[in-house]
C-alpha cells in the first residue's frame, strides 16, 4: 500500500509507463503513455484522480489486471475506479457514461480523458462523440 499521495501517484505512473511501453497513439509516432500523462497532469492536486488518471487504460489496453494492480499496492478506491472507466463489452456508451458519471472521481477524470483526445488532432466522428459525453458527464 502506497502511504503518501506523491507516492501513489509515482506508483501509478511507473505502473501506466511499464504497461503501455511500445503502444504508440493514432499517429503511430507519440508513445501511448503520453496520453495517461496528459489525462493526470489535468489533474493535478487530487492526488487520487491524478493515480486513475495515469491508470484509467491499464486494465483495457494492457495486460495489467485488478488483481495486479493491487499487488502492486494501487489501492482498493482507485481500483474500483480505473475499473467504472474500463470499457465492459455489452455496455452501450451512454450506460457506460452514466456509471461513470455517478461517480465523482470517475467523472473528473473521463472529463480530463475526453479533453486530452479532443486536444489530440481528433477525428470527426470523435468530435462529436466526445462532445456528446462531455454533455452527459456535465450535465
Amino acid at each position: 500500500m502506497t502511504n503518501s499521495p506523491d507516492a501513489l501517484v509515482a506508483l501509478a505512473a511507473k505502473i501506466a509507463k511499464s504497461a503501455h511501453n511500445g503502444q504508440y497513439r493514432r499517429d503511430g509516432i507519440t508513445p501511448y503513455v503520453r496520453h495517461p500523462e496528459n489525462v493526470a497532469a489535468r489533474l493535478r492536486g487530487d492526488s487520487t484522480a491524478e493515480a486513475v488518471g495515469w491508470l484509467h487504460d491499464v486494465l483495457e489496453d494492457t495486460e495489467e489486471t485488478s488483481q495486479s494492480l493491487r499487488a502492486q499496492g494501487i489501492p482498493e478506491e482507485v481500483i474500483a475506479c480505473v475499473e467504472k472507466l474500463t470499457k465492459k463489452e455489452g455496455i452501450d456508451y451512454e450506460q457506460y457514461l452514466a456509471t461513470v458519471r455517478r461517480d465523482p472521481i470517475a467523472r473528473k477524470v473521463k472529463i480530463a480523458d475526453m479533453l486530452s483526445n479532443l486536444s489530440d488532432n481528433p477525428t470527426e466522428k470523435q468530435i462529436v462523440k466526445y462532445s456528446k459525453g462531455l454533455l452527459i458527464l456535465l450535465a
